[in-house]
């Protein structure tokens, strides 16, 4: 039942976005193959994210005023240590940011969502010494190859 809850509550949140949040939204939406999807207000546990990149395992959150708050910070911290534990970072960008330059906030979140695709997949790879492919071993041969060297 919890899930449906919170589940509802990102459906609302969607439907209020506030206006740096629809700003970045706007720009982020788009599906091409260049770039990675973003989903927004997503729910994930106890929480709904601003917007949320599967494949970076990306949390992405609009912070305004009240963020710089003693008590919220705190709140802050543990929400993020709480998304670390589950493998998902967080980057906090600024909302007067976002309303600043939407298109280099965008640029940017891209940017990130991009290197942790990359990191993610270096991490991923093999690290076993497993034979090498039949075209390492012919490059490695010391055997001329079509009657080089002969």
């Amino acid at each position: 039942m919890r899930k449906n809850a919170k589940l509802k509550t990102a459906r609302r949140f969607r439907k209020k976005l506030t206006e740096p949040e629809l700003y970045l939204w706007l720009r982020l939406r788009g599906r091409s193959d260049d770039n990675p999807v973003f989903r927004n207000q997503h729910p994930i546990g106890p929480y709904v994210l601003d917007f949320y990149c599967p494949q970076a395992r990306l949390c992405i959150e609009v912070d305004g005023a009240c963020h710089s708050r003693d008590d919220r910070i705190a709140k802050d911290a543990i929400r993020d240590a709480h998304l670390a534990e589950m493998g998902i970072r967080t980057y906090r960008i600024f909302a007067g940011d976002v309303v600043q330059d939407a298109d280099e906030a965008a640029n940017g979140v891209i940017l990130i969502a991009l290197e942790r695709i990359a990191e993610l997949s270096a991490s991923a790879e093999p690290t076993s010494t497993a034979t090498p492919s039949h075209h390492a071993l012919r490059a490695r041969s010391p055997l001329p190859v079509n009657g080089a060297g002969e």
